[in-house]
């Protein structure tokens, strides 16, 4: 007979209740602190729903009304350096983080809020509003805000989108030496996603002072929490993943407080993660002035049972039992925060001229310029004030004919020597005597603390280095085994790291470097095999680069690792195991940003390539000299904002002739935007359309005949040469 015997977590998880001694024993000012920031925050929400109603807030309006507990509960043992992100669903989160922050002493509800207060309310207002005065001049709105004075790095709209980077800002308080803390609020939802759950892996392996706060408001806007998960306490995630755990009831602010503080001394000591979950209600539907009964979703009934259990009204009550404050100071501190808000709200809003009695529109001079429109999608580029550029011409330093794999590793590694805010990630890089490729050839032992070896979680790992970066202290440095897996991360990279300088004003650096590799050609499949360049040129946000020779690509590596955009770095399997010109011992050049390469001059036609297709297209204009002069310029830079159009127009203007040479499928291919452009551009300098040379619709197959069929290389380049119909013999 078997005998089975049950197995216990290693990580506590316990439900935490106060009682009457808890409420007794909690200081005057702290439970008074508690009234004031959840009475301004509903007064501020309440406000929000009033210019909902009218029209006045353009995009959503979710509300937080009925979970202030949550967000007070867990702010208040906060300091101003630990972090905290949020979900669409925070401005609660957000506005306790600030006041937390403008008052760490606590408020005092009898008193006028601060000068502070009222600016930083005044300021959340208008950027839920859209407007020019808001923390990101309006462009992040109700679901993007974003405060680093205060630790608030960002409300995030993606369901669970926003877990990683808190987990980047874990690291960085980690690695940084200091005691500091990342919490990161989600609801229900997100409780599934994957992102948040390889987070919770994550963050737990590597022992981040990180705690996953959950606001178990039981509904994923209309659909209950009944329905999509067998186990509804959402707090049982954590012992799952070695997490200790509580939970509490959401709408008693002290029994938050109480588990934030015990969650704190755990991460403050080190000892990792943790997960609080708060069962919250919140009043009104996902969106707007309405309940949730009003879509039938939920009962009259079920609403009136949780309002009952107010957490303002909780705290009032308590306030008034120990006499603390009386009833009526208690009214005058709700009425204070109305008037408060309606005074705010004065400086935003007029009267519409000729308008109905009441009616109100924004203050024309409120809003964003609108020629402010595709400010800040990149920064300017002014840290490469001083740094040394230079190209092969100029470049006097010693040269051999280098393996091109050597020259990826070398200069890492130099990076690295020189700056240690650089931490480099990624699946197996600290084995293999440097990963799969030997990009990462003796790092780990060189600089142990700063080569992670990740789980096999792309879109965990990724969020993290855009958390690193948003913070400010590392320039983290990705790398992706294969190109492909940029899909499994494509919220990370695309939603959060791409968008996030613009979306929050145009002023926060994100300085990523991910490395990509592309591997036609090896057998690897469909799913191994794609060149992302046509992908990632259609984000606005990321800088792509593409080195051809070892010599490009260490020049290409220290400009992308001195830039403050995100910058991916495209490599080829084709071109590790290769050689060419490549620097001897001096590796502390930068190629200069959005300069290309002539690497053959020529009359009757311009190539543009790129990546292990330069090599190929050279072979194939050679093979066709003898009757077509071919112009090939290596791109290098080909994002939108960096490409050389001094150097692709005094090409076309000399030729008339345009060729575009890539290697991957014509469905996802680089050049469609590229051939567009030019021939917006250019179109008085062409004797004919742009023509292009790519690979098959079809991804590259297993099989090795019809893996070849799907690429182009120099057979390709050739055939499409001689399709242009130029030179001696046209």
């Amino acid at each position: 007979m078997s005998e089975v015997n049950p197995l216990q977590q290693s990580a506590p998880w316990v439900r935490l209740e106060t009682t009457e001694a808890d409420w007794d024993g909690a200081e005057p000012q702290l439970l008074a602190t508690m009234f004031a920031q959840m009475t301004l925050i509903r007064a501020f929400e309440e406000f929000v729903l009033q210019l909902a109603s009218e029209g006045l807030i353009h995009g959503p309006a979710h509300s937080s009304i009925g979970q202030e507990g949550g967000a007070v509960g867990s702010a208040l043992p906060l300091v101003t350096a630990d972090t905290v992100n949020g979900t669409h669903r925070g401005h609660h989160q957000f506005l306790a983080k600030v006041l937390t922050h403008l008052a760490p002493g606590g408020i005092d509800p009898t008193q006028p809020v601060s000068a502070e207060i009222r600016e930083a309310m005044l300021r959340t207002l208008a950027e839920i509003c859209g407007l020019d005065r808001g923390f990101s001049h309006g462009r992040g709105g109700s679901m993007h805000l974003r405060w680093d004075e205060a630790g608030a790095i960002g409300t995030n709209a993606i369901v669970g989108g926003g877990v990683p980077l808190a987990a980047g800002s874990a690291w960085a308080h980690k690695h940084a030496g200091t005691d500091n803390v990342a919490i990161t609020y989600f609801g229900d939802g997100a409780s599934n996603i994957g992102s948040t759950l390889e987070t919770f892996n994550l963050a737990a392996a590597w022992k981040l002072p990180m705690c996953f706060f959950i606001e178990n408001n039981r509904y994923a806007v209309s659909t209950s929490i009944d329905e999509v998960t067998a186990e509804d306490r959402l707090s049982a995630r954590g012992p799952g993943f070695g997490l200790a755990s509580w939970q509490v009831d959401g709408m008693d602010p002290l029994a938050v407080y109480l588990a934030t503080q015990q969650a704190l001394e755990i991460m403050r000591a080190g000892n990792g993660a943790t997960v609080i979950e708060a069962d919250v209600y919140r009043y009104f539907h996902q969106n707007g002035p309405f309940p949730g009964s009003a879509f039938r979703y939920r009962t009259k009934e079920e609403e009136a049972e949780w309002k009952s259990r107010d957490p303002i009204d909780r705290v009032a009550g308590h306030l008034v039992r120990r006499g603390i404050l009386t009833q009526e100071e208690l009214d005058a501190a709700r009425s204070n925060a109305a008037d408060l808000m309606a005074e705010i709200g004065s400086v935003l809003l007029e009267p519409v001229p000729n308008g109905k009695p009441g009616e109100r529109r924004i203050r024309p001079e409120e809003w964003p310029d609108p020629n402010f429109v595709d400010t800040g999608i990149r920064g300017d580029l002014s840290e490469f004030a001083g740094a040394r550029m230079e190209d092969r011409d100029s470049f006097a330093g010693e040269v051999a004919d280098v393996k091109f794999i050597d020259a990826v590793a070398s200069v890492m590694g130099r990076r690295m020597e020189l700056d240690r805010s650089i931490v480099i990630m990624g699946e197996d890089i600290h084995r293999l005597n440097g990963g799969t490729n030997g990009a990462t050839r003796g790092l780990k032992d060189s600089f142990p603390d700063r080569v992670l070896g990740t789980p096999i979680s792309e879109n965990a790992f990724t969020g993290l280095a855009g958390g690193m970066a948003m913070d400010g202290r590392y320039r983290p440095v990705i790398e992706f085994m294969y190109a492909d897996f940029m899909w499994v991360a494509a919220d990370q990279l695309f939603n959060q790291i791409g968008k996030a300088r613009h979306m929050f004003g145009g002023s926060h650096s994100v300085p990523v470097v991910l490395r990509s590799k592309v591997a036609m050609g090896t057998g690897y499949g469909s799913q191994h095999s794609m060149d992302p360049a046509g992908i990632f040129v259609t984000n606005p946000g990321w800088r792509i680069v593409a080195p051809s020779t070892p010599f490009d690509y260490v020049g290409l590596m220290n400009a992308a690792l001195t830039c403050d955009d995100p910058v991916v770095v495209l490599e080829h399997v084709d071109l590790y195991a290769s050689t060419g010109e490549g620097p001897v011992d001096d590796f502390d050049y930068s190629l200069p940003v959005g300069k290309a390469a002539v690497r053959r001059q020529g009359g009757d036609v311009t190539v543009l390539t790129y990546l292990a297709m330069t090599p190929y297209v050279l072979e194939a204009a050679e093979q066709v000299a003898d009757h077509i002069d071919s112009e090939v310029i290596d791109l290098r830079w080909l994002d939108r904002a960096s490409i050389d159009w001094d150097t692709i127009g005094e090409s076309i203007r000399k030729t008339n002739n345009v060729l575009i040479a890539e290697q991957g499928a014509i469905g996802t291919g680089y050049g469609a935007w590229l051939a567009d452009e030019i021939q917006r551009r250019y179109f008085d300098w062409l004797d004919q359309p742009v023509q292009r040379v790519t690979g098959a619709m079809s991804s590259p197959s297993i099989s090795k005949v019809l893996e070849r069929a799907a690429f182009a290389r120099t057979e390709e380049a050739v055939t499409g040469l001689e399709a242009m119909g130029v030179g001696r013999d046209a």
